[in-house]
């Protein structure tokens, strides 16, 4: 028989080193550490400089300058002091007060009538399904008219020689164009309030259909399959989740209804007039001391726009809070 000899057994083998880690070095042979992280503010801070520093020039600066010629800082005239008579003089003057009241209504009851058409066209657009694109195609082009024009679009309807009074003496319900109600340049400002509610209600329809995008559907359909009804679905699931952005959005229509002028000033009288017309109206003034009457007026009428803002900011803590 043939001896048979053994095979050798395999060698492990260790696995050689990795090798060191290459040095970073800077100019001279030294070497370079690696940078320290920046902490999380300053890197947004960073990020958010450039539009806070446009902010910052622009829009404090513009406040600042109001504010300080409202108190009578007008170092272009011989004499000036700092005092509060613009400020006296806007709380003696009737037309101011006149003019309060009338910009209350004009911001007031179009926001609340958008706010309420919106919110019902985006539920009855999302209703249609598929069908309601094209519905919504057409709302979202509302938005690119500028409000200029829709305000001439409202004198063209509603005036006296308008559209409607024309119709209207037409169909004998009037006897002539010029006994049709005046809706422009009225004390109440229909006019004002009609053109707003038409612009406005297209811009917070786009942002309720926005807002009811984000699993909206499924919270909905959860609560049915728990045997909630209808009217509690909306009441309960959609209201609230939908309310936050409604919120902010109306928040800025009437900011903006509040501060603007083109429309008061085409549909409006010029007394009583808006708070932008009459701050317009003594900041033309031949009278260069009036200035002052016109930057309070401005600055009242900011006033009014941050109170709402903290309003609804509060009301929104306050909901988020029980929310929870």
């Amino acid at each position: 028989m043939r001896s048979e000899t053994p095979l050798p057994l395999p060698r492990f083998v260790e696995p050689a080193a990795p090798p060191p880690p290459r040095q970073r070095t800077g100019p001279g042979g030294r070497r370079r550490g690696r940078r320290p992280a920046l902490p999380r503010g300053l890197r947004i801070a960073g990020l958010l400089a450039p539009a806070l520093l446009v902010i910052a020039v622009f829009f404090l600066a513009g406040v600042t300058q109001t504010v300080a010629q409202s108190f009578g800082y007008q170092p272009f005239l011989a004499r000036w002091e700092l005092s509060w008579d613009a400020y006296r003089t806007l709380a003696t003057d009737p037309a101011v007060r006149a003019s309060l009241l009338l910009t209350a209504r004009i911001a007031i009851i179009p926001t609340v009538l958008a706010a309420g058409l919106g919110v019902s066209a985006a539920l009855a657009i999302r209703r249609l399904g598929r069908s309601g694109t094209w519905v919504g195609g057409i709302v979202q082009t509302t938005l690119a008219v500028p409000h200029l024009v829709a305000a001439l679009c409202m004198l063209v309807l509603l005036s006296q020689g308008g559209f409607l009074s024309r119709l209207s003496g037409a169909a004998g319900f009037t006897a002539s164009p010029a006994q049709f109600p005046a809706l422009t340049g009225d004390d109440v400002g229909w006019g004002i309030i009609a053109s707003y509610v038409w612009k406005e209600t297209a811009f917070l329809t786009v942002v309720a259909l926005a807002a009811l995008g984000r699993g909206v559907q499924d919270l909905e359909n959860a609560a049915r399959s728990l045997g909630a009804t209808g009217w509690q679905r909306l009441v309960y699931i959609t209201l609230p989740v939908i309310a936050p952005a409604v919120g902010s959005a109306s928040v800025l229509v009437f900011a903006f209804t509040a501060g603007s002028y083109e429309v008061p000033a085409l549909l409006g009288r010029p007394y009583p007039a808006a708070l932008p017309v009459v701050a317009l109206q003594y900041y033309r003034a031949t009278d260069l001391t009036a200035r002052p009457v016109a930057m309070a007026v401005a600055v009242l009428i900011t006033v009014l726009s941050v109170v709402v803002v903290a309003v609804n900011m509060y009301v929104g803590g306050r909901l988020a809070r029980r929310a929870r």
